[in-house]
């Protein structure tokens, strides 16, 4: 299954929202944490998504309309 690694940022408001657990729940796909960091003003993590690509991409839509900024990484889509 392919896997994408992507940066997402948090405002403070969003921090202690589910948002991860939910993306995976919602869309079916694996959610993994590599790295994480909050402090006062804002929050990020390096999250890899392994999945079905439409589910992916209906994913990290729903994650940016949920208010999360989202950056790609470099050779950011993995072919498992």
């Amino acid at each position: 299954m392919p896997k994408r690694r992507l940066k997402f940022t948090f405002e403070p408001q969003l921090i202690k929202h589910p948002v991860i657990y939910e993306l995976g729940h919602r869309f079916e796909i694996v959610t993994n944490i590599r790295m994480a960091d909050v402090d006062e003003t804002t929050g990020w993590v390096i999250l890899e998504l392994e999945g079905e690509n439409h589910a992916i991409e209906e994913g990290i839509s729903w994650a940016e309309e949920q208010g999360i900024r989202i950056d790609p990484l470099p050779g950011d889509i993995i072919e498992g």
